[in-house]
Order: C-alpha cells, then structure tokens, then sequence
C-alpha cells in the first residue's frame, strides 16, 4: 500500500492569517491511495488539466488510470476535477450525499419557483447531476481503508483511514485544514457546527500518527511524536 500527495492545497481565505475574504483559488489537497488493483484520488481538487500534470510527475499515471474518486465533502474546491474521472467510481459519505442532495434541491426549486432561470439554476442542476453519479461510499473502501466520520465543517465531512504496519495515516479532509490549526488545536471557525468539529478534531488527532491536511501537507501528528 502507498499513500501519495498529489497536491498540496490551499484555502481561499485563511482566517488564521486574517483572511476575511478570498484572496486566492481555493483548492483541496489531493492524496492517491494505491491498494491492491485500486487507484483511490482523494479530493481532485485542481482543474483537470493541472491535475494530470501533478500525476504525471508525481507517480508517473494518467486520468484513466485512477479506478475510484472519493469527496471527503462536497465543496468544489474539493471536485474541480472530478468529471475528468469518467471511467472511475465516484464515492461520497452517505451523509454528506444526502444533506448536500436536499439543500441543493431546495435551492433549485425556490429558484424555479421565482421564475430565475439564470446562471446560478444551471450550475445547480449541474451540481445535483454529479451529486447523484457519487456513490454512497461503503464503510470500507478497500483492504485498510476505512470511512472515517469528521463531521463539523459539513454535516457529513468524512476523511479517510489507512492502517498499515507501522503507522496509520488520516486523511482529514477540512476537519484540520492547515498546520497553523492543528497547532494551535482549533476547529475551523467556517463550520457548520462549531462545536460538533471540535469533537471531530480531537478524534482525529487521537486517532493517527500521519495527518494529511485539507488544504496542507502530510504531516506527523505533533501528539504522536516519539520526541
């Protein structure tokens, strides 16, 4: 089993910093999971084009030859590229599927409803039609690659556990984005429940020995060091 970053991610406004309003294109980090015969992309976060370049140099494939996406959540900077993946399985924690599902719906209707029939139904009725090609993700996705519920930051925000020999690696998804909040221990202040992230939080850092970060790289859990 091998555990790669593809590509480092970055938030469109990082509070941390002072960051009020987007100051640059947010995207997610992208980790490639190798098991067995499957090839599992987390988070295709850049453009497509961008993104086969970083598979290239990073472990030498191509688009096709990813066998399954998976979302940890359902913001866009977590799936730009995500119809580049056509002959791959898309999945999605159940959760997350069916709350975004019902407040997108909702969304288009009150817009039809009002007779706007611009730009912003389009993008979600094209939103619902990706929505419902992803999968509810099954609890195991592959031999050591476990669902890991993060929710807080989404209702659903789900990360990824790896169990290998010597370590096991979390891939956090926005539960921690960066280095600056796993340091400083805080939950991101973007939320949806506050609160409820907290928790999530704290159980991944409880739980593994690497971190990959939403918008951040691979890094040691700063509990988990030997020194």
């Amino acid at each position: 089993m091998q555990v790669r970053i593809i590509s480092i991610g970055t938030l469109a406004a990082n509070p941390l910093w002072g960051e009020r309003s987007p100051v640059r294109t947010g995207h997610a980090t992208t980790t490639l999971i190798t098991t067995g015969n499957a090839r599992i992309l987390v988070d295709p976060g850049l453009p497509a084009q961008a993104l086969a370049a970083r598979l290239g140099e990073r472990v030498n494939m191509r688009l096709a030859d990813i066998t399954h996406v998976f979302l940890t959540q359902f913001h866009p900077d977590c799936r730009r590229a995500i119809e580049a993946f056509d002959g791959a399985e898309w999945l999605i924690a159940e959760q997350e599927r069916e709350t975004t599902g019902v407040h997108l719906a909702q969304k288009a209707k009150h817009l039809t409803q009002t007779g706007d029939q611009g730009d912003l139904l389009e993008v979600l009725k094209k939103d619902l039609a990706i929505l419902q090609r992803c999968r509810p993700a099954p609890d195991h996705l592959a031999e050591n690659v476990d669902l890991f519920p993060l929710p807080g930051v989404t209702p659903g925000l789900c990360g990824l556990l790896i169990s290998q020999p010597r370590h096991t690696t979390l891939i956090c998804g926005d539960a921690i984005p960066t280095q600056e909040f796993l340091e400083q221990g805080k939950a991101p202040p973007f939320s949806i429940d506050v609160t409820q992230a907290g928790e999530s939080f704290q159980e991944a850092v409880e739980i593994a020995d690497l971190l990959v970060l939403g918008r951040d790289n691979m890094v040691v859990n700063p509990t988990k060091r030997p020194f």
